[in-house]
């Protein structure tokens, strides 16, 4: 892959899509999309740029729960910036936190666009009829509902279905607008596909995870 400017670790401020860009803790390069940009807000504190439009330049951190903790603890944002930036002790946990509204919110549009079915009986139905590309679990649904959904899942599809477990009841019941969702049934769509690429990301922050992704250092 190609990389634009690897060795630099303050961005230009520019809001076209970056293809790669540098870690500033772990000055690996990694594709955009792996990364998360941040700026340095009006009140001088490091702020995450989840969609890359925030003005101002901006330096690039490895998605990780490690890969930030470890800016944070070596001053890298200080660093990267080249100046004094105010760090939140709680700078992970934030992040996290957007990342998990991020995912709320593409469910909400997943749920406007029809997408979405909720309901044990329809979601057995629709695994049944081989019809959905997810499946959703809430975080704290009982291990009983889950084991009976999963057996029908590996029973009748024949074609791959994605299993999310990243949300809890309530935050599923905020995004769709309903109480108690405790099971849902995710259909194909455009917005369905936005709410798993977020669910990825979401997941390769938590557990660090990139596979066999290519990555490379870049040279001191």
């Amino acid at each position: 892959m190609t990389a634009l400017s690897p060795h630099t670790e303050l961005d230009t401020g520019h809001r076209r899509r970056e293809v790669e860009r540098l870690c500033v803790v772990t000055r690996i390069v990694r594709p955009a999309t792996d990364m998360i940009r941040f700026v340095v807000g009006p009140g001088g504190e490091a702020v995450p740029d989840l969609k890359n439009k925030l003005p101002g330049r901006g330096i690039w951190v490895t998605a990780s729960r490690d890969a930030l903790g470890e800016a944070v603890k070596k001053r890298a944002f200080a660093r990267g910036f080249k100046r004094d930036v105010r760090v939140p002790a709680d700078l992970v946990e934030r992040t996290e936190a957007l990342l998990e509204r991020a995912v709320c919110d593409a469910l909400a549009m997943a749920g406007k666009a029809g997408l979405v079915l909720t309901g044990f009986a329809k979601v057995e139905a629709a695994l049944e009829r081989d019809r959905m590309v997810a499946v959703l679990h809430a975080s704290d649904a009982a291990p009983d509902g889950v084991r009976k959904l999963e057996a029908v899942r590996r029973r009748g599809q024949n074609s791959p279905v994605v299993v999310v477990t990243a949300l809890s009841t309530a935050q599923l019941d905020l995004a769709l607008g309903q109480p108690n969702v405790v099971h849902a049934a995710l259909l194909a769509g455009p917005a369905s596909e936005t709410f798993l690429a977020r669910c990825r990301r979401l997941e390769r922050f938590r557990t660090g995870d990139w596979g066999e992704q290519d990555s490379r250092a870049a040279p001191n």
